[in-house]
């Protein structure tokens, strides 16, 4: 059973319909984009009314996990909804991006209503959706700003239609990569650059890490990418990735990858059930908000440690305040930090041998 736990923007966004300042569809049937789980869900109840996107696979199971169902966010069906609810993420072009879509989904007459936190952008976001619909009612609750269209709210098309494209997939230049450039979109991590941590891995690499190989938040792809031009023996590669937007990436720049690759959206904090002869990793260590999460970072160690044939070896890069060596010791028969610099550290771990 899943759990019901509190989640502020969520908590907020529902309060309006709680204190009867909006009402929510007779029939139950509404859109919410970015949907979380959480006690004020639980207490609206005609879940299975809703339609939602969540592409973050720990928030979409626990949604499946309690009857909602999910659709595609980037294919949304052409119907209209008399109630859009939004929880924009912090990116801003991701996030008006999003706010456009819920403008477009939204029937005449009918509400788009936001909330978002305080320290996450929530005055910006505010302005953005404005710009949008123009006047808004707005309330303050549980340290967040939620705000809502008017009912006779005329939607600026030319904004629409540009915001709607803001967090597309484009190609970003990269010399350092093979071919020169990427694909990527606003809201993936690190989605305009190579990030620095992942650089320092790549070059740490060995070219005998051979066999079949899996990398464990894998992002854009960047990490593989590395894998497949540095080490000649590696017969797989697969790819776990939570964010189901960053996955999609990965799949289009490893296209023409020389080996077979298949893509996972999985939770790897959940662990793994395929079995490698080599892992590279850069764990994440915040979720979908702002504090640091090294429960994450050592869940993703434990995954490893599982995954691994006997002798396996690992490959991640950590900052260096991060504590993981307790989770690394427990999980490996040997274990060796190879560099550091810049505020990071690779570590090697040898999985024991049968």
């Amino acid at each position: 059973m899943a759990s019901i736990h509190r989640d502020i923007a969520l908590d907020a966004l529902l309060h309006p319909f709680a204190e009867g300042a909006l009402r929510w569809p007779p029939a139950g049937d509404a859109l919410f984009l970015r949907a979380r789980e959480g006690a004020a869900l639980h207490a609206r109840g005609g879940l299975q009314a809703l339609a939602c996107t969540q592409p973050f696979k720990p928030e979409a199971d626990r949604l499946q996990r309690i009857g909602v169902g999910l659709i595609d966010e980037d294919a949304l069906p052409a119907a209209r909804y008399p109630l859009v609810l939004v929880l924009p993420p912090r990116q801003r072009e991701e996030a008006r991006a999003l706010l456009a879509k819920a403008c477009s989904a939204v029937a005449p007459g009918g509400s788009v209503v936001a909330s978002v936190a305080n320290d996450e952008g929530a005055k910006s976001r505010e302005a953005d959706l404005k710009q949008l619909a123009g006047n808004l009612s707005v309330i303050s609750k549980h340290h967040c700003r939620v705000f809502w269209t008017r009912p006779d709210a005329m939607f600026d098309p030319a904004t629409l239609a540009q915001w709607a494209k803001a967090d597309a997939p484009r190609r970003v230049i990269s010399p350092n990569l093979p071919g020169g450039s990427f694909l990527s979109r606003p809201g993936v991590f690190a989605w305009d650059r190579v990030d620095a941590a992942s650089a320092m891995l790549a070059q740490a690499l060995p070219n005998d890490l051979g066999g079949r190989v899996a990398d464990l938040g894998a992002g854009w792809g960047y990490l593989s990418m590395q894998v497949l031009a540095r080490c000649p023996q590696v017969a797989s590669l697969d790819l776990y990735e939570a964010d189901a937007r960053a996955l999609a990436l990965a799949e289009a720049n490893l296209a023409d990858a020389r080996v077979a690759v298949q893509r996972h959206w999985h939770d790897v904090a959940a662990g793994v059930s395929e079995r490698f002869d080599a892992i590279v990793c850069n764990p994440p260590f915040h979720a979908l908000g702002r504090g640091d999460r090294p429960d994450i970072g050592r869940a993703f160690i434990a995954a490893a440690a599982t995954a691994l044939k006997p002798g396996g070896r690992l490959w991640l890069v950590a900052n260096r305040h991060l504590p993981y060596e307790h989770a690394l010791g427990e999980g490996f028969a040997q274990v060796q930090t190879l560099a550091q610099d810049g505020g990071f550290k690779i570590v090697e771990g040898e999985k024991a041998r049968a």
